[in-house]
């Protein structure tokens, strides 16, 4: 092919990196995917049910990945809800991985935060609508620097959220309904998993408001910790 008939791209494309603990490296965020009610304590809050054949699972636009230390609430919602969850970074994928593999495609873990339109997905259920714009938005999944695992899956950590100093959250991990190597076997029947997918693997029960001012400080054993300004 001549120069003349080169392709290139009309501007440059954007790649989003996350810090890695101790490293001087950056994790390049392609994809975001979310399972809901993956802890039967916080179904039964919202007032719904496990699904018992297979995880629901949804998708947040990688611009909802932030590391920053302060959160703008945003304007259209008067009801915004933290979700504390384990987030799952693979630093391999593919197609209907097997459930004993499916190991092999961790790269590591961070603690994150799914905020969350409560009022907004109420609106959106009650009309049949879809609630997409509930959950996925700009700043609406901060993590904590990823914590290097390769090919670990953890098991009995405790995850808790406190609000002002206040615990709202805490449960352990082997709570969840599907675990680490099932949501990616799972996951990976639907889509074809790629390097730098993240999933975020469902909340315990204890979500509730975040006000203006309001502190938040999540945490994972072993994963590391996450502390919020919200303004």
């Amino acid at each position: 092919m001549g120069a003349e008939n080169k392709l290139s791209f009309e501007f440059n494309p954007i790649v989003r990196g996350m810090k890695i603990a101790d490293s001087n490296s950056l994790f390049p965020i392609h994809r975001v995917f979310c399972v809901g009610k993956n802890y039967a304590e916080h179904a039964k809050e919202m007032g719904s049910e496990i699904e018992k054949k297979e995880p629901f699972f949804f998708s947040k636009v990688p611009e909802s990945i932030t590391q920053v230390k302060k959160i703008l609430i945003p304007e259209d919602t008067a009801n915004l809800h933290h979700e504390v969850e384990l987030v799952i970074c693979l630093k391999k994928g593919g197609m209907n991985i097997n459930v004993n593999a499916a190991h092999q495609c961790i790269f590591g873990y961070a603690v994150g935060v799914d905020l969350t339109k409560r009022d907004i997905q109420k609106k959106s259920k009650d009309k049949g609508h879809p609630w997409e714009s509930a959950k996925s938005f700009d700043q609406s999944g901060p993590i904590s620097e990823i914590k290097k695992y390769e090919e670990v899956v953890l098991k009995n950590n405790n995850i808790s959220l406190l609000i002002n100093g206040e615990e709202k959250q805490s449960a352990s991990i082997n709570m969840m309904v599907w675990g680490i190597e099932e949501l990616i076997s799972i996951l990976s029947q639907k889509v074809i998993l790629k390097p730098g997918d993240i999933l975020f693997t469902g909340t315990p029960a204890g979500v509730g408001n975040i006000k203006k001012g309001d502190i938040l400080e999540a945490s994972i054993d072993e994963v590391g910790a996450l502390k919020l300004n919200f303004e």
